[in-house]
C-alpha cells in the first residue's frame, strides 16, 4: 500500500470456482497506519484545516516496499512493509523540515534514510520498475501548460523518473525526456523489461504512450471512441471504461461497456439505452490489434425488499502476471472480487472486507504477483492493508 493499527480485526477473501466445488479464504493483513497531518510520516488525505476534496493519492507496492504519493501533502514517502520511513520526495515550501531523515541532497555522505526536495505541484499515480526506479506524475506550472482550442485538450501533466536512491533523473513528455506535456493521465504502468506506459484521456478517445526504460518512445497508441470494438453482427453504442497495461508483455487489457437500446413493451417504441454488458479486449501494441477478447460475466444483487435484480458493473482493479484481471464490485462491507484469467478462462470470485469506517478515501494496488494492497483512510488516520491474493491465482514466484 510500521505501525500497526490500533484495533486489529479479522476480514477475509473468500474465493470460490463457479462450480462451487472448494471454497478458499485467505486473512487480511494490517500493516501499518498513518497519522493525517503534514509531517514526513503523516499523510495529508484531507488537509488539517479543510472539508475533504478531490485527492489524487495513489499507492505502489514492490517486494514488500511500499510507495505513496501523497498528492495534498506534495510529497511522496516510502515505506517498509512494517511501517519504517525510509525516505521522502518533497516540496520544501509546502512540508515542513524533516526532522527524522537526513536532507540527501545537502549530504556528502552516504545516507540511506533521506529527504529529498523537488517542487512536487500535484502529484498523483505512480509505479516502481524491477530496478527500484520510481516514475510519479505531477502537473506543470500554470506557465507550462497549454491549451489546443480546436482539439478542447489541456497539456499539463508529465511523468517524473526518480532512480533507486530517490534522486531525480528526467521528466517524460510525449516525446520522451523532456518532451512536450502530456494530456490528462489517467495511470501509468510498468511493463516488460522495464518498460513505461503513460495512459491519457482525450474528449476523442485515449492515447498511450509507451516507452523504452531510457525514456525513449516505442509507440503511441491512438483508440478513438468511433473504434471501439463491437461484438460482430450486433448493434450496440460501446463505452470504453478503463486501459490497464500488462506487466508482463506488450499487452492492453482494454475494458468496454455495451449498451443496447430498450423498447417500451406497450407501445414498442425506444425509450432508451440499458447496460448490457462488459468485455475485456486483449491489444497488441506493437501492431494495435486485438488478439483476444473475455466476456466478463454479468453480476446480478437483488434490492433489499424489491423483487427485481439490480445489475452492477465491475471496475479492474489491476492486472497481474500471467494475464489474470482482478475486477471489484463495491458492496456493504467491503467489496466482490471476481478474477477472470484471459487465456483459460477461469473464474475466481470472492469478497474483501473493508469496514464502514474505512471508507473515507480507499485507493488499490495490484502488484504484477498479484497481491492486492490499499490504504484505507478513515477520519483520522490512514490503514495500509495487503491481501496475499496471489496464492489462489498461482501465480507464486519460486
Amino acid at each position: 500500500m510500521i505501525r500497526f493499527v490500533t484495533v486489529a480485526f479479522c476480514s477475509f477473501l473468500v474465493f470460490f470456482s463457479c462450480s462451487n466445488a472448494e471454497i478458499q479464504s485467505v486473512d487480511r493483513q494490517n500493516l501499518f497506519r498513518l497519522d493525517i497531518g503534514r509531517l514526513e510520516n503523516q499523510i495529508d488525505l484531507f488537509g488539517l484545516d479543510q472539508s475533504p476534496a478531490m485527492i489524487k493519492t495513489n499507492i505502489a507496492m514492490r517486494d514488500g516496499i511500499f510507495y505513496i504519493s501523497d498528492s495534498k501533502g506534495q510529497k511522496v514517502t516510502k515505506f517498509t512493509s512494517y511501517g519504517d520511513l525510509l525516505s521522502m520526495i518533497y516540496n520544501p515550501e509546502t512540508n515542513p523540515p524533516p526532522f527524522t531523515l537526513k536532507k540527501g541532497d545537502q549530504s556528502s555522505e552516504v545516507v540511506t534514510r533521506k529527504a529529498i526536495s523537488y517542487p512536487l505541484i500535484q502529484n498523483g499515480n505512480l509505479v516502481v520498475d524491477s530496478r527500484k526506479h520510481l516514475y510519479v506524475e505531477d502537473r506543470l506550472p500554470p506557465d507550462r501548460r497549454t491549451y489546443d482550442n480546436e482539439k478542447r485538450v489541456l497539456f499539463d501533466s508529465t511523468v517524473l523518473h526518480f532512480d533507486n536512491e530517490g534522486n531525480f533523473i528526467e521528466y517524460l513528455g510525449q516525446e520522451g525526456i523532456g518532451g512536450t506535456p502530456f494530456p490528462y493521465i489517467t495511470n501509468i504502468y510498468t511493463s516488460v523489461h522495464d518498460e513505461l506506459a503513460v495512459v491519457c484521456r482525450l474528449p476523442t478517445g485515449w492515447n498511450v504512450y509507451w516507452f523504452d526504460s531510457n525514456g525513449t518512445v516505442l509507440y503511441v497508441v491512438l483508440i478513438r471512441n468511433e473504434d471501439l470494438p463491437l461484438p460482430k453482427g450486433e448493434s450496440l453504442y460501446p463505452s470504453l471504461d478503463s486501459i490497464n497495461a500488462a506487466p508482463d508483455g506488450r499487452r492492453l487489457i482494454i475494458k468496454v461497456d455495451y449498451y443496447k437500446d430498450s423498447y417500451d413493451e406497450s407501445t414498442k417504441t425506444k425509450s432508451g439505452i440499458v447496460f448490457d454488458r462488459s468485455i475485456l479486449w486483449v491489444m497488441n501494441v506493437e501492431d494495435g490489434t486485438y488478439q483476444n477478447n473475455v466476456e466478463i460475466p454479468p453480476f446480478d444483487q437483488a434490492q433489499q425488499n424489491i423483487k427485481e435484480k439490480v445489475e452492477l458493473v465491475y471496475s479492474v482493479l489491476g492486472v497481474s502476471r500471467g494475464g489474470k484481471i482482478f475486477l471489484s464490485i463495491p458492496d456493504t462491507g467491503g467489496y466482490h472480487i471476481l478474477v477472470l484469467d484471459l487465456e483459460s478462462k477461469d473464474q475466481k470470485r470472492g469478497f474483501i472486507r473493508v469496514e464502514q469506517d474505512e471508507l473515507a478515501f480507499n485507493t488499490f494496488y495490484l502488484s504484477e504477483e498479484g497481491i492486492l494492497s490499499a490504504l484505507l483512510a478513515t477520519d483520522y488516520e490512514a490503514k495500509i492493508v495487503w491481501w496475499r491474493t496471489e496464492k489462489f491465482t498461482g501465480d507464486v514466484r519460486k
